[in-house]
């Protein structure tokens, strides 16, 4: 971990500013002048914030530097500046949003690694972890179940759905977690990328379980 944030931060240096020279802590503005960036390239969503690669991404740190970014990406500061300057700054903030959404959302972040390393797409590589399968059957079956309860055992299929719930909110909590240990080691030593989509698949397939298992409680 120590030597990727090494890297990382070897990468970050080559960002200067083209008025002052400073080095960036994003390539969009700079903290010192206050110049707008025109990226030679197209940074990553990490670089965009300033953050070594991986899936570790602190939520509240990552609004807080937003917000400072925002602060000095917004085109309404650069109202009275030359046309060129204002859509530079639309095309900035822009860049900035995007690379937060993606950011704050760690089953797009994941996909987002995956396919920027190489790796499968969702559509090449549909499998689940053999080890998941099993569960991924007996989960089903405990849905189909509560679906299927009468009226009379309302109270009890409410709690099985609750407990269901519960149980694969916390699998999926652990997926994520182990996706993210297994990216640690980047940019030195990508992941099994085919096994990571594997991964990200059950994640997603418990993202649909969930939902089917919300819809039922509305509807009870």
């Amino acid at each position: 971990m120590v030597g990727a944030r090494t890297n990382e931060r070897a990468r970050q240096a080559s960002w200067e500013c083209a008025v002052c020279g400073v080095s960036l802590d994003s390539p969009l503005s700079c903290q010192a002048c206050h110049a707008l960036q025109e990226p030679e390239r197209e940074p990553t969503p990490h670089e965009l914030f300033g953050l070594a690669p991986g899936l570790a991404v602190c939520p509240r740190s990552l609004e807080r530097k937003l917000m400072q970014l925002s602060r000095s990406l917004h085109p309404d500061f650069f109202g009275t500046a030359a046309p060129e300057v204002r859509e530079l700054a639309e095309r900035n903030i822009a860049r900035l949003n995007d690379a937060y959404r993606l950011l704050s959302d760690p089953v797009a972040h994941a996909d987002w690694w995956i396919r920027h390393l190489g790796g499968p797409s969702e559509q090449d590589e549909r499998q689940m972890p053999q080890a998941f399968l099993m569960e991924v059957l007996e989960w089903n079956e405990a849905i189909d179940a509560a679906d299927a309860a009468d009226e009379e055992g309302g109270d009890d299929r409410t709690e099985a759905l609750r407990e269901l719930e519960s149980q694969l909110s916390a699998e999926r909590e652990r997926l994520l977690g182990q996706l993210a240990r297994d990216f640690e080691t980047l940019p030195d030593a990508p992941p099994d990328l085919t096994a990571a989509r594997q991964q990200l698949n059950a994640v997603r397939y418990l993202d649909r379980a969930l939902a089917r298992i919300r819809g039922a409680h509305t509807s009870l």
